[in-house]
């Protein structure tokens, strides 16, 4: 399936008034993509170097694993409660992963903010959807 017709079916959902704009959710991506990017490198460096555990590592994996898996689920399968339960997933490793990260690097939890904040929203609003789809 081509991206136009991704789209068109992204725009036939029913979604709640408050729904941004489908051209700002590539510009907040663009912008939250490099930072996972740059925590999951410093974790990497921290693993390398000893001072955290692959068990600190681990929900930051998770996290890019449910999140990578999201567009298939979503505009592949088209299937808004399995992207409904993914998403939750991406929210929830973001916050497991900021809270085991607290006490190793402030800079990571700080790389996380604007993430955590957008998957948020954007949780509530794939939820929203899929109830009024």
């Amino acid at each position: 399936m081509d991206s136009n017709e991704q789209q068109s079916w992204y725009r036939q959902l029913n979604k709640p008034e408050w729904a941004p704009d489908e051209k700002l959710f590539g510009q907040v991506w663009s912008i939250i993509y490099p930072l996972i990017i740059a925590a999951n490198i410093y974790v990497l460096v921290l693993l390398y170097q000893g001072k955290i555990s692959w068990l600190i590592a681990l929900p930051f994996w998770l996290n890019l694993f449910f999140n990578v898996i999201f567009t298939p689920i979503q505009f592949g399968l088209r299937n808004n409660i399995l992207a409904s339960v993914d998403i939750m997933l991406v929210l929830a490793t973001c916050i497991w992963a900021m809270i085991v990260i607290w006490p190793h690097s402030r800079i990571i939890f700080a790389l996380f903010v604007p993430y955590v904040l957008w998957v948020g929203f954007a949780t509530v609003l794939q939820i929203v959807i899929t109830a009024k789809n």
